[in-house]
């Protein structure tokens, strides 16, 4: 029975190792939508405002980054988060405030694992709220984009 040398196999699984840890483990940018309106607001709310979101989660760093865009309020908006976990047409507090309010909303905020988790299990809406309507006057669950 005849030994191979191992320095050639060697070599060929020091190499393949180095290929396998010179890309991020399966980091990814996942977008996310959603459309706000007042028949989303639990309860219904009659408005003319409407709106849409569209955010990124880059799933390495659990950075959430979000665009929102709004008109037709019945005034100036004086609140907007992203409530959760909630499925669509249940209600929940706030989880992440958004610190300006004119439109477009643009910001961002790194998320913990459970947060992420509920993101991506579609448990979070965007809710603008207004002196006439409180409790939020348009609305929109969030979602993947397809």
């Amino acid at each position: 029975m005849r030994i191979q040398p191992l320095a050639p196999m060697l070599s060929a699984l020091a190499i393949s190792a180095s290929v396998l840890l010179a890309f991020p483990a399966l980091a990814e940018t996942v977008k996310y939508t959603a459309t706000l309106d007042g028949s989303q607001q639990s309860p219904p709310v009659t408005t003319k405002g409407k709106g849409t979101a569209t955010f990124t989660f880059d799933t390495a760093k659990k950075k959430l980054s979000w665009n929102v865009k709004y008109s037709g309020l019945s005034g100036p908006a004086i609140a907007a988060h992203i409530h959760g976990p909630a499925a669509m047409g249940a209600n929940a507090g706030p989880v992440i405030p958004f610190k300006k309010l004119k439109s477009p909303i643009k910001g961002s905020a790194t998320l913990t694992d459970a947060q992420a988790a509920d993101l991506e299990a579609g448990k979070y809406y965007v809710n603008v709220h207004t002196a006439a309507n409180k409790d939020g006057e348009i609305r929109g669950q969030i979602e993947k984009a397809m």
